[in-house]
């Protein structure tokens, strides 16, 4: 990844038709953001497809898949995609794997008997690979064969890692690059889950450097109130029972916890959430405001802060307005 370690990022949201992609990576690029992340979720556009097209429609911004499902892409397979792109924009490519989605992997026939073991697999496998060497694997999930990339990109992308949980961030440092946390990721749960990648890279053979890129929620607005209602439906949608472990370490974990476990839709949820609890959750209020809680994230251990637009509101506007930010933080 970029050598600067306090970088600010958007994502582009899955939801959006392939054919918005490039005007909004070209206001990125242009309003002076560091990173532009595309998504690969079922059903929805391919990730290597919406970051090739991102790629070629600007000229300086990095961008980054987030995140390829281990158990839906083929070692080898990505490998060859990652390694192409890599050649064709050197130094401008980040790539994430995941788990996928447990219930879509099992939908399209996929869901693997170790998901650990499909997830570590796959990042040795394609990292050995996108540096140039021969690759045989027998394991529980990748099966290789003396495979060798004919084209080995002569700067080879990060491959990172986006999970959760305890046992896959320990994967994800001793296996992978770097750590996506899902939003959302409130500088308490990035210092816990680095203390947990960095158990993983006590591990002999990991990389020598490991970055992490987390993704929150932005509502810029210089009335707070109105910030915090504007994010509110938003921030309920991505606590679910999986994002548990997002929430432990924060000081009202175990009370926000109990609210989303007990609440019977995300309405009900949103309706509870008390203002504090949404500010700590995510990139919330005015210009100053939002320059504090990124500067907050990079000093928690975060290199990568990736902005996310709130569900329903303009795209256009969440680009411009984290690259305010950008420029605030630049100008501080």
């Amino acid at each position: 990844m970029p050598e600067t370690t306090s970088r600010v990022a958007v994502r582009i949201p899955r939801e959006l038709p392939a054919a918005r992609l490039t005007g909004l990576a070209r206001q990125a690029e242009e309003a002076g953001l560091d990173e532009v992340w595309v998504v690969e979720d079922c059903f929805y556009a391919g990730g290597v497809a919406t970051a090739a097209t991102v790629l070629a429609a600007t000229r300086t911004v990095t961008v980054g898949i987030g995140v390829l499902p281990v158990v839906a892409r083929n070692p080898a397979i990505a490998a060859m995609e990652l390694a192409a792109l890599a050649a064709l924009h050197p130094g401008r490519l980040v790539a994430a794997f995941g788990h996928g989605v447990a219930s879509w992997m099992r939908q399209i026939g996929a869901y693997p008997s170790s998901p650990l073991a499909a997830l570590e697999e796959t990042l040795v496998a394609v990292r050995r690979l996108l540096a140039g060497e021969r690759v045989s694997m027998a394991g529980r999930h990748v099966h290789l064969d003396e495979v060798e990339l004919e084209f080995p990109p002569a700067m080879a992308p990060p491959v990172l890692a986006g999970v959760r949980r305890p046992k896959s961030l320990a994967v994800s440092g001793a296996a992978a690059d770097g750590t996506i946390l899902a939003e959302p990721a409130a500088p308490e749960y990035v210092r816990a889950a680095r203390e947990v990648i960095e158990r993983g890279r006590a591990t002999p053979g990991a990389p020598e450097r490991h970055s992490v890129v987390t993704y929150n929620w932005l509502a810029l607005d210089d009335d707070r109130d109105r910030a915090r209602e504007r994010a509110r439906l938003t921030v309920a949608s991505s606590l679910t029972p999986g994002s548990l472990p997002h929430l432990s370490p924060l000081p009202f974990g175990a009370e926000l916890s109990a609210v989303v476990e007990s609440s019977a839709t995300t309405e009900e949820l949103a309706a509870r959430l008390r203002p504090e609890w949404i500010d700590h959750l995510s990139v919330c209020g005015d210009l100053d405001r939002c320059v504090e809680r990124v500067r907050a994230l990079h000093a928690a251990g975060s290199e990568s802060v990736v902005l996310l637009p709130l569900l329903g509101e303009p795209e256009e506007g969440a680009v411009e307005a984290a690259g305010r930010i950008a420029a605030a933080l630049r100008a501080r």
